[in-house]
C-alpha cells in the first residue's frame, strides 16, 4: 500500500483510519467518490452544512475585522440569526475577561491584549508524513495561556467523553505545541498552557474546556507516530470494513460495503461522524484560500 505523494495528515483523515480502514482506504486512497446521501433527509441536511459552513465565515470575517453590523444584515435563516446572536455574545463577554487595549494594541484585536488568529493552519512533519490542522481561532492570552476554540453547530451536544476521544482532541493541541512557536516570536508554547474549547452555537453556556500538559503532548507524539506508522505499513488486504455498524449509518460508501442503502437521520447524528460543521467545512473550505498573517 502506497499512500499518494504528498499527502498530508488531518484529523479528519486520521479519525477514518480509526473508525474504519475500509473508509480510509476508499477516500484517501483510492479516492473513490461515492454518491450516496450521509444524512437524511437530504434536503435539510444540504441546508444545514451550508449554514454552518456560513457561520464559520462569519466569524472569520467578523475576527478579522468585518463589524457585526454588516455582517448581521446578511443573515436570512432562523438557525444561523440564533447561533450568531449566541456568538456576539460570546465574544462580548470574552471581550470583557481581557485586558482592556492600551496605546499601540490595534482596536481590533477584539479580545484586547490577547493575540487571535482565526482560522490559521499549522503543521508539522511526523514519522516522515506531515501533520496539518486548520484551527477556527487560537487565541494567545498576556499571561502566556493559549486557547484553541473550535466552533459547533451540530444540533446534539456531543458528551466530553466522546469529544476527549476523538483524533481533534488530541491532534490540535498537540500540533499547536509543536509548530505554534511562529504565532508566538519564535518563542514555543508551553502545553500546560495550552486549552481546548469547544464552543456549542446551540448551547453557548455549555462550552466543553479540555486541558493539556507535557504528559499529553508526549503521549499523543507516540500514539500518532504509531497510528502514522500502522497506516504506512499495511498492505492493500488490510482494510477491513468496522464491526461498529453504528459507523456505516453516516457514511456515503454505506451501500458499497453493502452497509444498508438508507441514510442517517441528522437529527440522530452526533457520535456516529463529526458534527455538522466540520463536514460544512470539508465540503466547502477547502476551497477558500489561506489567509495569510
Amino acid at each position: 500500500m502506497k499512500l499518494p505523494d504528498g499527502f498530508i495528515f488531518s484529523q479528519s483523515s486520521l479519525q477514518d483510519f480509526v473508525d474504519c480502514r475500509r473508509r480510509f482506504q476508499l477516500r484517501y486512497i483510492n479516492r473513490l467518490a461515492w454518491p450516496a446521501l450521509e444524512t437524511e433527509p437530504a434536503l435539510e441536511a444540504e441546508r444545514y452544512l451550508q449554514q454552518g459552513a456560513r457561520f464559520h465565515r462569519m466569524v472569520q470575517q467578523h475576527l478579522l475585522g468585518v463589524p457585526a453590523e454588516r455582517l448581521s444584515n446578511m443573515i436570512t435563516d432562523d438557525d444561523l440569526s440564533r447561533w450568531w446572536h449566541n456568538y456576539l455574545s460570546f465574544v462580548q463577554a470574552l471581550r470583557q475577561q481581557s485586558a482592556a487595549p492600551t496605546e499601540g494594541v490595534s482596536e481590533h484585536a477584539i479580545f484586547g491584549t490577547a493575540r487571535g488568529y482565526p482560522e490559521i493552519s499549522l503543521s508539522a512533519t511526523l514519522a516522515g508524513f506531515r501533520l496539518e490542522a486548520k484551527f477556527d481561532l487560537v487565541l494567545l492570552l498576556p499571561d502566556g495561556g493559549t486557547r484553541i476554540y473550535d466552533w459547533k453547530t451540530s444540533r446534539r451536544r456531543p458528551e466530553r467523553r466522546w469529544l476527549a476521544n476523538r483524533l481533534q482532541t488530541r491532534l490540535y493541541p498537540y500540533l499547536l505545541t509543536r509548530a505554534g512557536a511562529v504565532l508566538n516570536g519564535g518563542e514555543d508554547l508551553l502545553p500546560e498552557k495550552v486549552e481546548m474549547i469547544y464552543w456549542f452555537a446551540d448551547h453557548p453556556g455549555q462550552p466543553e474546556r479540555i486541558a493539556y500538559s507535557a504528559q499529553a503532548l508526549r503521549d499523543d507524539e507516540a500514539y500518532l507516530t504509531d497510528l502514522v506508522a500502522t497506516i504506512q505499513r499495511l498492505g492493500d488486504d488490510d482494510f477491513p470494513l468496522t464491526t461498529d455498524l453504528r459507523r456505516c449509518a453516516f457514511c456515503s460508501y454505506r451501500s458499497l460495503c453493502d452497509r444498508g442503502a438508507r441514510a442517517g437521520d441528522l437529527d440522530e447524528m452526533q457520535g456516529e461522524t463529526d458534527s455538522a460543521d466540520e463536514m460544512a467545512l470539508n465540503l466547502d473550505f477547502e476551497q477558500i484560500g489561506e489567509i495569510e498573517f
